[in-house]
């Protein structure tokens, strides 16, 4: 198989050279500070796009020591600087192709990583932490930890993890010959295990559109990995979901979780791969809701604003339901903290980041708040059972698909 992730080379010397050409794009002009959290949250030159562009170019050359990666390390890849750039840098690319030639990190990171990327290990763990009470250890025990300590952070999201069970809906996989409104659906990883309800709803909804949903197998498209350096492994996962893709006979794919698409793109090259509420917004247009009398805050997560671009949709379903009293959140600053393993690897930075958004939505006095990604949402669901504040926090799909009216559109295809 060729041409899968081929933005990111894993020879050394191509790296350094594509690494080079890619940080030359970049002008200077400093049009992306103001939109960069980190730069907001440091204001150190180092912490900024510029700064790190600069940074990657030298450890491209070899000016300096591969050794000084922590500013790169630290980027949240929200990607606001690569919206906003006047002439066009590439920076998603850059930062990926960077962190694979310094490598993945060790230590916890490494560990953590592994077990996120592999939906049956991940089940599997938090199925036996719970057996074994993690409900009444896990948070106590993050508690008498410092504010700063990754494994405080691991213990968090390990309470507040809760792995859901498999839907009962039938989803034998129709004959190949049987292709008329048949729809893949990738689950992806950490969203397999902790978002079935999202999975779940959104299969409800292209069931009443007459959509036959097939899901993919559970499995990482490989961004976790591309974007914490561990380029050969990343690839290793996008050749696993170009093989089922194939095996499915499945010509177009649809996923929940914003996070993946730019990554199953690079993946899938012949398959048409879009993001859920791109599709629901364009197709659905038979859909009813039924009125739902909430204030409701929404977050946008910066997958969904800069990789999917799917946030325009999302707020046009979120406005079909009547009555609803729906607030977003303020889009600076640009992300909540949560940027795939980074508020494990950083818990301070993160909360930093997170602390903004959670007043942004508390200010709002909401009965719930929404995101559609569940790193966003674990991350946003820790912070308010640490300042003592729980509130509902769930996928938007859910949300939709709790509000359907059944009886608005008829069942075009029947399982």
């Amino acid at each position: 198989m060729t041409n899968i992730h081929a933005s990111i080379p894993t020879m050394s010397d191509e790296l350094r050279h594509r690494i080079v050409a890619l940080a030359d794009q970049c002008v200077k002009c400093g049009l992306c500070l103001p939109y960069c959290p980190t730069y907001a949250l440091d204001r150190n030159e180092a912490e900024s796009p510029r700064g790190r562009i600069a940074l990657a170019s030298a450890m491209a050359t070899r000016t300096i020591s591969l050794t000084e990666r922590i500013p790169l390390d630290h980027c949240l890849a929200c990607l606001a600087c690569e919206s906003v750039c006047p002439t066009g840098v590439h920076y998603a690319e850059l930062l990926d192709a960077s962190r694979a030639l310094l490598g993945p990190r060790g230590g916890l990171n490494r560990y953590l990583r592994a077990l996120l990327t592999h939906p049956y290990w991940l089940r599997a763990t938090l199925h036996m932490a719970h057996t074994l009470g993690a409900r009444y250890w896990a948070r106590p025990g993050a508690r008498l930890l410092g504010s700063g300590s990754r494994w405080r952070a691991a213990l968090m999201m390990l309470s507040e993890s809760r792995p859901q069970a498999r839907s009962k809906i039938d989803r034998r996989v129709v004959s190949r010959q049987a292709t008329l409104k048949r729809i893949g659906l990738f689950t992806g990883c950490v969203a397999d295990v902790l978002e079935e309800s999202a999975h779940t709803a959104l299969e409800q909804l292209l069931r009443q559109l007459g959509y036959h949903p097939v899901r993919l197998p559970a499995q990482c498209c490989g961004a976790m990995d591309a974007h914490n350096g561990a380029a050969k492994t990343a690839i290793q996962h996008a050749q696993r979901v170009h093989q089922q893709v194939a095996t499915l006979a499945l010509n177009h794919i649809l996923t929940a979780t914003p996070g993946c698409l730019s990554e199953l793109c690079r993946a899938l090259p012949e398959t048409r791969v879009e993001d859920a509420f791109t599709f629901l917004d364009r197709e659905g247009s038979a859909l009813r809701f039924r009125p739902l009398h909430k204030r409701i805050a929404l977050h946008i997560p910066c997958t969904q604003r800069h990789v999917a671009h799917s946030d325009a949709a999302l707020l046009r379903l979120l406005a079909r339901i009547p009555e609803l009293d729906l607030q977003s959140l303020p889009a600076e600053p640009r992300c909540c903290g949560a940027a795939g393993s980074h508020f494990i690897d950083y818990p301070q930075r993160a909360a930093s980041l997170r602390r903004i958004k959670l007043d942004q939505a508390l200010a709002l006095q909401p009965s719930q708040l929404l995101s559609g990604n569940v790193g966003c949402r674990l991350h946003l669901r820790i912070g308010l059972v640490e300042q003592g504040r729980p509130m509902p926090v769930e996928h938007p799909l859910s949300l939709l698909a709790r509000q359907l009216d059944p009886q608005s559109t008829e069942l075009q295809e029947t399982l």
